[in-house]
């Protein structure tokens, strides 16, 4: 699939806006911004090993494509959601488990750049990863 692969982040659209709106504080914000995170996938069927690496942390998530799993941002919040996959995309709908809220996040390859766009209280924001 298209998605494998290593992946750093390259640039951000209204990122700080959209942590605000999760309730990010405004130091973890502005380290956020700068982050350098990236992202290494690996698809066999439907099953995903995703690791991501950035100054904050490294984990590693292994999901199947339709399953509910657990999941912790970088700034501790918890959720609970699935990936599907939809057409060329991957879409993850998550539920905050502290208000119940729904993130939704969708990636897809446009030319040779994963975009990843985050949905969050209706504030979108967009990070571009290019293969690294």
């Amino acid at each position: 699939m298209a998605f494998d692969g290593t992946w750093k982040v390259d640039c951000s659209e209204n990122y700080d806006k959209f942590m605000e709106v999760m309730g990010v504080n405004v130091v973890k914000r502005k380290l956020a911004a700068h982050d350098n995170l990236k992202i290494t996938i690996q698809q066999n069927g439907q099953s995903f090993t995703i690791k991501e690496s950035s100054t904050f942390r490294t984990i590693e998530i292994c999901f199947t494509l339709g399953e509910k799993f657990d999941y912790s941002l970088a700034d501790g919040t918890e959720l609970e959601g699935a990936w599907n996959e939809e057409g060329d995309e991957l879409v993850g709908v998550f539920s905050r488990k502290d208000n119940k809220k729904v993130l939704k996040t969708t990636r897809k390859i446009v030319g040779e750049e994963l975009v990843q766009i985050y949905l969050y209280e209706g504030v979108e924001a967009k990070r571009i990863f290019k293969r690294g």
